[in-house]
């Protein structure tokens, strides 16, 4: 797991910071969970050898999108974009005087800082974990727990174990597309941030209409 499990003595700074609040109890009712759906575009899907290139990140609190919290930033990498630069237009220049990893990573953990912490919500978020939490042992030395939601994961109990899944049937848009939500353009990270924002308050109402009830953090946890 990415931003996994532990670290339990974080460097002072921002991480620190982020570890020295609590999680949410999972019994705690959905309505009242602070999160922050979280994007990130790369040169690649390896958080072994390949670069954050830009983040996008949208608060989500009381069934709502929290558009004035919503935010986006260009990263520097360290080498080039490479290939990838295709996928989402980011270009060697375009990030040539965008902030490194190391001053954008903070301002992110600062946001995931509350009086709890934030949970991290994303669309096939074990990307997103994967490459923060590199970002984290690259910049502070450490990682620390986050609670994780992943709207595919979500998707995929909507759709239930005895649906057969086509190719493709779990990409952002197609999921939008299931619930009726619009299509955006895709490969930018505050609007893919969004569209994740958008598409798991859809997705809690078709998992609450099947419940029957109101749901809890519990309910949507990743498992």
């Amino acid at each position: 797991m990415a931003l996994r499990d532990l670290l339990r003595r974080p460097p002072p700074g921002p991480l620190a910071d982020l570890a020295a609040v609590p999680t949410w109890p999972v019994g705690t009712p959905l309505a009242e969970v602070e999160l922050l759906a979280v994007d990130l575009e790369t040169t690649g899907l390896d958080a072994r050898r390949h670069e954050i290139l830009s983040v996008g990140w949208a608060p989500v609190a009381g069934a709502e999108v929290r558009l004035d919290g919503a935010a986006h930033r260009r990263v520097r990498p360290h080498g080039d974009v490479g290939e990838s630069a295709a996928v989402h237009g980011l270009t060697d220049d375009a990030l040539a005087a965008a902030p490194p990893v190391e001053q954008v990573l903070p301002e992110l953990l600062h946001t995931l800082t509350g009086p709890r912490r934030l949970v991290l919500l994303a669309h096939h978020a074990g990307l997103e974990t994967a490459f923060l939490a590199a970002a984290c042992r690259r910049v502070h030395g450490g990682t620390v727990k986050l609670q994780v939601i992943d709207t595919v994961e979500l998707e995929r109990r909507l759709l239930g174990s005895g649906e057969h899944v086509r190719d493709g049937a779990l990409r952002l848009d197609a999921c939008r597309a299931r619930h009726r939500l619009p299509r955006y353009r895709a490969h930018s990270a505050l609007t893919d941030a969004l569209a994740c924002a958008e598409l798991f308050l859809a997705q809690c109402a078709a998992l609450e209409a099947r419940a029957r009830r109101p749901l809890v953090l519990a309910d949507v946890l990743r498992r």
